[in-house]
């Protein structure tokens, strides 16, 4: 069995990449924080003198609050696409007499091989990144200069301990369809899309969408004073309601595929129509694609209009060295947040593009030639990116909203339009590059041993 598990990861090393990336960066996130944290508990013994500001421990808990969620989010999301690659290859085992649970095993021992493949470098990172994010606290004096980084393993194995615990429960999820049906259904379902969204998903996403407005109450009900609270519910409302979205996808990304790709028929009549076509026809596969997308436009749009609302509050009365402060550490949260949205997007991406290998075998063997697939991944490309920015500014725009009542006293917020310009040209710049690229791959090698063979 532990061959069997292994045999993926040696043959098809890049199927896995963007999963160990984001177990990466979730491993050396926790240790990150949990080393800051533990730091922070050694601070009364070491050195009593007072820092500016809120302490490491403070710090290491708003920041990684948030962080940890998104990270476990980008972790589950690459979880998702690294068992839907080998679903076909998981049906044809069933077919030759493997049990569900063995089935199950198998996909247990691969996010356990990936996991413990990670681990020493995210280490190591987590370490490091601990001692300059402390240095970089200390020359701003919010942290006690005697302080250091402690020696303790327990952050590390803690933050493996997690990441173990969620990849394993994210596979008892992605690996429950295939290996609760009979196994001609299963090989049957590996080339074929759900019609319907089930209905534990929709009570899910409803409920995801109901504790997103909540949090976001909460943000607009707090007092002024406490506009740092406010921030922190505000953002992790937003993440909350990202994850709706992720949830209620399908049904979104429909609607929006379908108010976005009128005019897109009508300026490209060909290309335009076969890429509206296959949106529609595919929702589960355009809302897999969009979220990441919503992702980043979302934290980075909520994150943005928050720091320009606060900036532009009436009465401020922050003093110089305590609002540079602020800003630099809404910044360093901003850019952690953008990389763990902006691994989530090209991982998904590409998986969902590359995944496509059959389907543009089959096109070309009815006459369509690469040129016109490339055309068609074009305006695929736009139409993910609007549906994905549209779905992240509807978010943005609750949260600021929600920000901005709790520190102005009106529900609308002060947007940065530059800022924000350049976020949808970078969610751009990111989307339709990797689709393009992905799919030069995807169309080259002769259609027929494509669509006889396994996609890679």
């Amino acid at each position: 069995m532990v061959t069997l598990a292994l045999a993926p990861l040696r043959r098809r090393p890049a199927a896995f990449a963007g999963l160990a990336v984001a177990l990466f960066l979730a491993i050396a996130t926790l240790t990150l924080f949990g080393l800051l944290f533990a730091a922070g508990l050694t601070a009364r013994e070491e050195d009593p003198r007072a820092v500016a500001g809120p302490g490491p421990m403070v710090i290491a808990g708003a920041f990684g609050e948030i962080a940890v969620l998104v990270a476990f989010f980008v972790v589950v999301n690459a979880l998702g696409f690294a068992l839907r690659q080998q679903h076909r290859e998981l049906a044809l085992l069933r077919t030759v007499a493997a049990t569900p649970r063995q089935t199950r095993r198998l996909v247990r021992g691969q996010v356990v091989a990936t996991t413990l493949l990670v681990t020493a470098p995210a280490w190591v990172a987590g370490a490091a990144a601990a001692r300059r994010f402390l240095g970089e606290l200390q020359r701003r004096g919010m942290a006690a200069p005697g302080l250091r980084v402690p020696d303790t393993l327990l952050p590390p194995v803690l933050a493996l301990a997690a990441a173990l615990a969620v990849g394993l429960a994210g596979t008892a999820v992605a690996a429950r369809r295939i290996s609760r049906i009979a196994p001609a259904a299963a090989l049957a379902a590996s080339t074929t899309e759900h019609a319907r969204t089930g209905a534990p998903r929709l009570l899910a996403g409803v409920g995801a969408l109901a504790g997103g407005a909540l949090l976001l109450r909460l943000a607009a009900t707090r007092p002024v004073a406490e506009a740092d609270k406010a921030g922190q519910a505000a953002l992790l409302g937003s993440l909350v309601l990202l994850v709706a979205v992720a949830l209620l996808g399908p049904l979104a990304a429909r609607l929006l595929a379908a108010a976005s790709g009128a005019p897109v028929r009508l300026l490209a009549p060909r290309s335009g129509w076969l890429a509206d076509a296959h949106l529609r026809g595919y929702a589960r596969r355009l809302s897999s694609a969009v979220v990441p997308v919503a992702l980043l436009v979302g934290l980075s749009g909520t994150m943005s209009i928050m720091t320009s609302t606060a900036g532009n509050a009436p009465g401020t009365t922050a003093s110089g060295v305590t609002s540079a402060t602020d800003v630099w550490l809404r910044q360093c949260e901003l850019a952690l947040l953008v990389c763990f949205a902006a691994v989530s997007t090209v991982n998904t991406l590409v998986a969902v593009t590359a995944g496509r290998r059959r389907e543009f075998a089959l096109l070309r063997l009815v006459g369509a030639t690469s040129s016109q697939l490339l055309r068609m991944l074009t305006v695929e490309a736009v139409l993910t990116t609007v549906v994905g920015v549209l779905l992240g500014a509807a978010v943005a725009g609750a949260a600021g909203a929600a920000f901005s009542t709790a520190v102005t006293g009106s529900a609308v917020p002060t947007v940065p339009l530059a800022a924000c310009g350049w976020i949808v040209a970078g969610a751009a710049a990111l989307t339709v590059p990797v689709i393009l690229v992905t799919g030069v791959r995807a169309v080259r090698g002769p259609a027929v041993e494509r669509v006889g063979g396994d996609g890679d």
